[in-house]
C-alpha cells in the first residue's frame, strides 16, 4: 500500500516490466497517464486498468527522440500529474566499442535526457499544484544497482544509471522543503524481459531475482519514507559491498562474471 494517495500518475515505460507494475500496484482513486513504445500492450493495459470514475489514458511515444518527449510532456502538462514515476530504461549488454553506435546514443536518450528534461518540464507544475492544494506530490527515479560501480559489459547502461542515482539524490536535497517526495528506486536483476532484450545470458536475471510487482510495491510503500530503496536483501548487501570497498577490488570478479554471461549467450 502507498502512504500517501495520488490522484492523477504518469509512468513512464509502461508498457512492461516495472513500469506495468507501478500502473497495476497504485490504487484505483489514481488516474493514471501510461506511456510506452507498444501500442498493442498499452492498450491492453489501459483496458484492464480503466475503472468508472477512473481516468486511464495512454500514450504511444519513443522517449530516444524530441518528438517524443515532447509529445509525452504536453499530454502530462494536460494531465496535471502529482506523481512522477521516470521508469523508461534501455541496456545493451557488450563491451561498448561492439555495440551499435544508434544503440550506445539511445541509451543515453532514454535513460538520462528523457528523465532530465521531463522531470524539469513537470516539476514546477506539480509543486505549485502541491503548494495550492496542500498535497504533497511525488518524483519516483527507477535507477539500478548497476548505479553502484562501472560495470564492463554494461558500461553506457551503469554509467546511466548512475546519472539517475545521483540526480535523484540531489533534487531530493534541494527539494527537502518543499511538498514533494523524492525516492531513488534501485531494483537489482527482475524478472522482466530486459536481459532479454538487452542482450544478456540468462544467469543474470537468475532465481534470486525479484518480480516487477516486488519492486513496485516495495518503491510505493518506501515513497515519503526513505529517499533510496534498494530492493532485494542480497541487492542491499551489495550496495553495502559497493560503498566499502574500492572499485578496482570489485572490477575483475564483476567482469569475470559478466564475461561468461557474454560467452553464454
Amino acid at each position: 500500500m502507498t502512504r500517501r494517495q495520488y490522484q492523477r500518475a504518469v509512468i513512464t515505460g509502461a508498457s512492461s516490466g516495472i513500469g506495468e507494475a507501478f500502473a497495476r500496484a497504485l490504487p484505483d482513486v489514481t488516474d493514471l497517464l501510461l506511456t510506452g513504445r507498444s501500442t498493442t500492450a498499452l492498450k491492453a493495459l489501459t483496458d484492464e486498468l480503466a475503472r468508472d470514475g477512473r481516468h486511464v489514458e495512454r500514450l504511444v511515444a519513443d522517449l530516444s527522440e524530441d518528438k517524443g518527449r515532447d509529445k509525452l510532456i504536453a499530454a502530462s502538462r494536460s494531465f496535471a500529474p502529482d506523481l512522477l514515476v521516470n521508469n523508461a530504461g534501455l541496456g545493451a549488454f557488450g563491451r561498448a566499442v561492439d555495440n551499435e553506435e544508434i544503440t550506445e546514443r539511445a541509451m543515453v536518450e532514454v535513460n538520462v535526457v528523457a528523465p532530465t528534461v521531463v522531470t524539469r518540464a513537470l516539476l514546477p507544475d506539480m509543486l505549485n499544484r502541491a503548494r495550492e492544494d496542500g498535497r504533497r506530490a511525488g518524483l519516483v527515479m527507477v535507477a539500478s544497482t548497476a548505479a553502484f560501480q562501472p560495470l564492463p559489459y554494461f558500461a553506457t547502461y551503469a554509467a546511466t544509471k548512475a546519472f539517475d542515482y545521483f540526480y535523484a539524490q540531489g533534487l531530493a536535497s534541494e527539494l527537502e522543503y518543499e511538498p514533494i517526495d523524492v525516492l531513488t528506486v534501485c531494483p537489482g536483476p527482475t524478472r522482466t524481459r530486459f536481459f532479454e532484450r538487452a542482450g544478456g545470458g540468462p544467469e543474470l536475471s537468475g532465481a534470486q531475482a525479484s518480480t516487477a510487482a516486488e519492486v513496485a510495491r516495495e518503491a510505493l510503500h518506501a515513497l515519503g519514507r526513505q529517499d533510496v530503496v534498494t530492493v532485494g536483501a542480497s541487492n542491499r548487501a551489495y550496495r553495502g559491498i559497493a560503498k566499502l570497498l574500492p572499485e578496482r577490488l570489485l572490477r575483475g570478479p564483476t567482469r569475470r562474471v559478466l564475461r561468461r554471461s557474454l560467452k553464454g549467450r
